[in-house]
């Protein structure tokens, strides 16, 4: 896997790289700002970029941006976002409109190589990976009256995990139910969000999109 890095953080950046290099993905640049982000995602055409969510010049949404057009302009480029702390708002304009072989993690979070190199694989295939840590505060922080306080526990659970890029399956081993336990409540969450079976979209993403909002 060949993965590009950007963060202003000197120090940070060059740490990441190390840890992924020691674990056998190919760092071939590291930048500090989103433009410069975009040139190498050019240049090398990696399969992942690594971006903070804050960068150079106003240090807002400059990677939310860079996100923006390395998804439009080289869609086999999967992404996952960094953030120092949680900012749903800049995240859920990236998942609503290109959802797939997208990540999000808090940078606490990258020091554990094994959560950074497993986000990264995913995504890489494809899928859209939440991390769990993220996933709980998003969970405590939910606004009463919410969509998503109107899940059950047990729906929430469903949610939360559904959230961390799980197959059913692997929500069945998280919770120690049955396939078909986690059907029927996956059922019940797109009822209750609204969300109508549709060729052109993914429900599994909707869903997620709510949890980001709620």
């Amino acid at each position: 896997m060949r993965v590009v890095i950007a963060d202003d953080v000197m120090l940070l950046r060059s740490g990441m790289a190390r840890l992924l290099n020691d674990a056998g993905v190919e760092v071939v640049g590291e930048v500090g700002d989103g433009e410069a982000l975009l040139r190498l995602v050019s240049r090398f055409e990696p399969d992942a970029a690594v971006v903070d969510i804050r960068m150079p010049p106003t240090h807002t949404d400059e990677g939310i941006l860079a996100a923006h057009r390395i998804r439009a302009e080289h869609p086999r480029t999967a992404v996952v976002l960094l953030s120092q702390y949680l900012e749903p708002r800049y995240a859920e304009r990236l998942f609503a409109d290109q959802p797939s072989a997208l990540g999000y993690l808090l940078k606490e979070r990258v020091s554990n190589i094994g959560v950074l190199t497993d986000t990264l694989q995913r995504v890489v295939e494809g899928e859209c990976v939440i991390d769990p840590t993220i996933v709980a505060r998003l969970m405590g922080r939910r606004r009463a009256g919410s969509s998503v306080d109107r899940l059950t526990p047990r729906e929430r659970e469903v949610l939360g995990l559904m959230a961390e890029g799980r197959s059913n399956a692997g929500i069945a081993r998280e919770l120690g139910i049955s396939e078909r336990t986690v059907e029927a409540a996956c059922a019940q969450i797109f009822q209750k969000f609204d969300l109508a079976q549709s060729p052109n979209e993914n429900r599994r993403v909707l869903a997620v999109l709510e949890l980001l909002r709620g």
